[in-house]
């Protein structure tokens, strides 16, 4: 696991109220890199297998709001290619490169910042609220999303995964860990985490804000849909990032800063 700090916050006040935030979800729209990559992918598959038989597999390309809905929905990445024609013996080499080339710079150039989340994130920056990412993503990837951006400047410190694949693979337990790091980092340093709030998109994100002790709040911008983020009975569900900087949970951090 890895940390980025913003020098600039040592020239605050270490009174600051911390809110901990995913990166995938509430800020970034990931959605047209991970339709790309399953496109990607099943073109590959089909290159190899025209090149070794001769011949064509009968797949059948799913539209991009059939492939979101399935993985909002939590569909199983093997349901998905099998339902795509995909024969069950050749799944696992589709997985395989999906995963080989889903953060690969020339796929990774598709992600977009989410409706509202700069709003939010300077509304965060003009209240004094310390804003920490927590993810999986590795942080290179996150400095230089936030960078073209121009947000660099408004994240105080960044919390990420050194393995490129862990975002992907979105293992709760990992996020577990790293909340749980980011939180005792930041109250080494003597900034509050009492109250604060996990704003996230996924079932990792509320496992690791319950595991915690502290508030949740689930975003149906991201990869999970409101109706399987329910199933994990995050604080509040809202849409997006500035809904959830002006959710009720939040007016309570604020008034704690």
């Amino acid at each position: 696991m890895l940390r980025i700090h913003n020098q600039m916050s040592s020239f605050q006040e270490l009174s600051e109220q911390v809110l901990f935030c995913d990166f995938d979800g509430p800020i970034v729209d990931v959605s047209e890199r991970y339709y790309r990559t399953y496109k990607l992918g099943l073109s590959a598959l089909q290159a190899s297998y025209r090149e070794d038989h001769g011949t064509d597999l009968p797949l059948q390309l799913l539209s991009k709001n059939q492939f979101w809905s399935m993985k909002r929905n939590r569909v199983a990445d093997v349901e998905i290619a099998l339902r795509s024609g995909v024969p069950s013996d050749l799944v696992e080499s589709l997985l395989g490169q999906v995963q080989r080339i889903v953060n690969h710079p020339h796929l990774l150039q598709w992600d977009g910042l989410q409706l509202g989340a700069d709003a939010a994130i300077r509304q965060l920056k003009a209240r004094g609220i310390r804003l920490v990412i927590v993810t999986l993503r590795h942080p290179r990837q996150v400095q230089a999303f936030l960078q073209a951006h121009d947000l660099s400047q408004c994240i105080d410190e960044i919390f990420g995964a050194s393995d490129i694949n862990a975002a992907h693979l979105n293992r709760a337990e990992q996020k577990v860990a790293l909340l749980e790091r980011a939180i005792t980092a930041q109250q080494s340093q003597g900034y509050q985490t009492s109250p604060t709030c996990m704003i996230g998109d996924t079932e990792a994100d509320i496992i690791a804000g319950q595991q915690a002790g502290i508030t949740t709040v689930a975003v149906t911008s991201g990869i999970r849909s409101q109706d399987y983020l329910t199933r994990y009975q995050p604080t509040e569900i809202v849409s997006n990032l500035l809904q959830a900087v002006q959710s009720h949970c939040m007016q309570q951090v604020v008034q704690a800063a």
